[in-house]
């Protein structure tokens, strides 16, 4: 069995310019995120744990990018957009696994600024290279967890033959919509689980910056006010970005009927934000930047 992917766009004049502009901004997100990890691992100074959760940050967000822009860009180019149900399945497993695992870093970090800020003299104990490691792995098997029950529910649905899915990549809500069953209670269980899986991050991120805020506005010294800011400014702007595209292409989903605005809507979170988050961590971070010239100098 297969379905058809329809894409953004059916008018053929648009085609070149949508395969121009979707290939620039993967080879952008892939150059920008591959850099950040090279350099963070060749410079001893950047082994702390803010920089280890900003590169397992940039490996997110390139599975995350390349699970669905290569499939959409080979299709325009190729005016070919079958994918197989095998195909489909594990598109969207792996698109949810790496979003998942895109949010729950997102949360970790939040709790490594909590610890710099609120327990300065305690971090170096607190955040040591085991917990580390075992934030990661529990991001990782939280969002292996979030993927395959997705995937399970979706397995177990029937299809009728030739299914046009109105977007790029296998949406599971579109999915629902056009199986030959009553779906019901696949959607409130599917709403279900993403609030499980969406809220626990989202209230971390939440409580940490909460607590965060409170601890900055009791510094009494205004530059200590304004180092803290710009310690936790990078992350609040990409959690800003990540939060706000993904909200918007819910309520956009909910109010407008067209599912093809849903698709564009969707472009912000799965290619613009991981395309921005390697700029928005270098261009503040001074020590990224030194960094970044080692290693350009080293390279040439």
């Amino acid at each position: 069995m297969e379905f058809l992917l329809l894409g953004l766009s059916d008018d053929p004049q648009v085609q070149p310019l949508l395969f121009c502009l979707f290939l620039s901004m993967y080879l952008v997100t892939i150059t920008g995120n591959l850099l950040i990890i090279l350099v963070v691992s060749s410079d001893s100074h950047l082994h702390t744990p803010m920089y280890f959760f900003l590169s397992a940050l940039s490996t997110a967000d390139i599975g995350f990018t390349s699970t669905t822009v290569p499939k959409m860009i080979w299709d325009i180019h190729t005016q070919s957009r079958a994918i197989s149900h095998a195909g489909c399945l594990l598109q969207f497993s792996l698109f949810y696994l790496f979003a998942c695992l895109d949010n729950s870093i997102l949360t970790v970090m939040a709790y490594d600024r909590f610890v710099a800020i609120c327990h300065p003299l305690h971090y170096p104990v607190i955040m040591n290279p085991r917990l580390c490691y075992l934030l990661l792995l529990a991001s990782v098997l939280f969002s292996v967890l979030d993927s395959q029950i997705h995937c399970l529910m979706i397995s177990l649905l029937t299809f009728c033959a030739h299914v046009e899915i109105p977007h790029f990549l296998c949406d599971p809500t579109q999915l629902l919509r056009l199986a030959c069953e009553d779906t019901s209670t696949d959607r409130l269980l599917i709403y279900f689980i993403s609030v499980i899986f969406g809220g626990v991050p989202i209230s971390g991120i939440l409580y940490s910056y909460t607590r965060i805020v409170s601890s900055i506005l009791r510094l009494s010294s205004t530059g200590g006010r304004s180092k803290a800011f710009s310690t936790c400014g990078s992350h609040l702007t990409v959690v800003c970005l990540f939060y706000g595209t993904a909200i918007g292409v819910y309520l956009s989903s909910v109010v407008s009927q067209s599912t093809r605005q849903g698709a564009l809507t969707s472009v912000v979170y799965t290619m613009v934000v991981p395309m921005l988050n390697p700029f928005i961590y270098s261009l503040r971070n001074k020590d990224l930047q030194r960094a970044f010239q080692k290693f350009h100098s080293r390279t040439t």
